[in-house]
């Protein structure tokens, strides 16, 4: 941590104390309700995938907020999902229902009156009542089909007062609720994609390791017995950060980084006689041009050394060129 970040009065020790206590609370909580997850939670998974229609999310305060987002994890995941507000249920809203349509209701004390009034307006419409509810033993509690419990010990802050435990047990039960209809659905990263069209995830999802990578006269490649110079010539050329070494049958050999030069030009005091076999990587990691560019990415980064760039080799182990970790996140060229 940089000196300048570290605190230093008593009194800014104390904050950082209450700060990372407030974590450790939450995580406790939400760790809590993990631990208490039952078959309520598969009955819930089972009332939502019987129906055919969209999920009603609902709650007031600081638990409409975490309905909100519930909402938006449902529908990136393949669960048609809605967020109504309870006090505006009456004045019109109730016409987003189709019969039969689930309703998730958020309360942390299960005693909400506009919550409580909403629901006999429900059961009109055949609704299967699900519960996120903070009180077990509460009058909302009560009227629900699947009670998934969010209580917590306290909240995190030092009055325990503000929620903050509660709402982030609450989404977690909301989101753990929409993993298991991720997996009831099989749910595959194509169809994630599919939702995702705009932005970095979606590019990643979209698009194939063939449609951003560099080949043919941008990347360099060179043979075996290619010495150093001509290594760094042709990597001066071609500046991507890396040199694909081939055989004459146009198989991957090896693979030649920046680094790779580096390495070589400081454990030798003369490279003359060294060649692109002396200093090339002989098994790289490679990527095939059909993966997608996120397979690509965790590639170059889910290791313990991140790489920035990968050749690209057909099912053959033939080379077709190379793909940076610039292109996926910045598109190619």
């Amino acid at each position: 941590m940089p000196e300048s970040q570290v605190p230093e009065s008593p009194a800014k020790q104390e904050w950082l104390a209450a700060a990372r206590a407030a974590m450790e609370i939450e995580a406790a909580s939400v760790a809590q309700a993990a631990r208490r997850l039952d078959g309520e939670l598969i009955r819930a998974v089972d009332l939502i995938l019987a129906h055919p229609g969209k999920v009603v999310v609902t709650g007031i305060g600081k638990s409409g907020h975490i309905a909100r987002t519930i909402v938006a994890t449902l529908c990136s995941t393949g669960t048609a999902a809605v967020f109504l507000h309870p006090a505006e249920a009456v004045h019109g809203d109730l016409g987003i229902y189709t019969p039969g349509d689930p309703t998730v209701l958020l309360s942390k004390n299960g005693t909400s009156a506009e919550l409580l009034a909403l629901v006999p307006l429900l059961r009109q419409f055949h609704s299967p009542l699900i519960g996120i509810l903070g009180n077990a033993a509460s009058p909302l509690a009560a009227l629900v089909d699947v009670l998934l419990d969010a209580a917590v010990e306290r909240e995190a802050d030092p009055n325990n007062l503000a929620p903050t435990a509660s709402a982030v047990t609450a989404l977690a039960l909301g989101h753990a609720l929409a993993i298991a209809l991720m997996c009831a659905r099989n749910f595959t990263p194509e169809e994630f994609g599919r939702f995702h069209p705009g932005g970095q995830l979606g590019r990643n999802l979209k698009l194939r390791v063939g449609e951003a990578m560099h080949a043919g006269d941008e990347v360099a490649f060179v043979d075996p017995e290619a010495s150093l110079k001509e290594v760094i010539v042709a990597m001066t050329r071609r500046p991507m950060g890396g040199a694909c070494v081939v055989t004459a049958g146009g198989a991957l050999a090896g693979f030649l980084t920046d680094g790779d030069l580096r390495r070589a030009l400081t454990s030798h005091d003369d490279i003359r006689g060294l060649r692109a076999r002396d200093a090339m990587t002989p098994t790289p990691v490679t990527v095939g041009p059909d993966a997608s560019l996120a397979e690509a990415l965790e590639l170059m980064e889910r290791r313990r050394s991140q790489i920035s760039v990968l050749p690209v080799v057909d099912g053959a182990g033939r080379a077709l060129g190379l793909i940076r970790i610039h292109d996926i996140y910045l598109g190619n060229g």
